[in-house]
This record gives structure tokens, C-alpha cells and sequence, in this order.
């Protein structure tokens, strides 16, 4: 579950969201004052009359475009940084050093195991989009 206002994770049961203090609810279609629902056409809240605030979530990440890094740059980590595994790109990038090249199979095995669906997901939970 996502904050409506400031866009982090927030626990299901909750009553507000820690980072920003306003009732969190799944999606775009809930009030951020009052939690009501609202619909996605709508500048006021009918419940309470407190302005919507929409905010923009960042664009998924193709599945198509970290599978493909994966298979061809995965020795030098490209689709975890693209996926924002910054840590494990940076080790990707020493084990393909440390073993002359050999390591940049397990970049590869990790492009098709994304273009399977195994691996689905980016950094920050989001899910990848086909």
C-alpha cells in the first residue's frame, strides 16, 4: 500500500502515513484529507470539500528493457542499476573483473530469469511493466 500524498510505502493498518502525517489508501482515487473515495475527474472532495492532490508516480520499468540489458550488459551490472539495485550492480561489475569476465554469466542468467518473470519487480517494489 502507497501513500496518496507523498507516493512511499505505508503500513496496511496505519492510521496515517509516517512520512507525511495523511491517511494513506491504495491508488489515486481516495481523498488525502478525509480517505473518501473520490473519482479520478474530481478537484474537490465530496465528503469534505478539501483540493485533491495528485501526485505523479514514477514511470514502471520495462520488463523487456532490463531482461534485454541483463542478457547483453549483465556482466557489468547495467539492468540492476537500471532497476535501482545499485549495490548488487556495483558487485556484479567486481565479480565480472575478478574472474576475467567469467562472472558475466550470472548477469546473464539474471536477463532471462526477467524476461521469464522470475525477477518482477525493481527497487522500490514496483512491479515491471511488460
Amino acid at each position: 500500500m502507497y501513500c496518496r500524498n507523498c507516493g512511499k510505502e505505508a503500513h496496511p493498518q496505519a492510521a496515517a502515513c509516517l512520512s507525511c502525517g495523511l491517511l494513506p489508501k491504495n491508488g489515486a482515487n481516495f481523498c488525502q484529507n478525509c480517505a473518501s473515495p473520490t473519482r479520478p475527474q474530481d478537484q474537490v472532495c465530496a465528503k469534505c470539500a478539501a483540493k485533491l492532490i495528485f501526485v505523479a508516480k514514477e514511470d514502471a520499468r520495462s520488463k523487456l528493457a532490463a531482461g534485454l540489458l541483463g542478457i547483453f550488459l549483465g556482466g557489468l551490472g547495467v539492468h540492476r542499476f537500471y532497476l535501482g539495485f545499485i549495490g548488487i550492480g556495483i558487485l556484479q561489475i567486481t565479480v565480472t573483473l575478478i574472474t576475467f569476465g567469467l562472472g558475466s554469466i550470472w548477469g546473464f542468467i539474471e536477463g532471462i530469469l526477467i524476461l521469464a518473470g522470475t525477477i518482477n519487480k525493481d527497487a522500490q517494489g514496483q512491479p515491471l511493466k511488460e
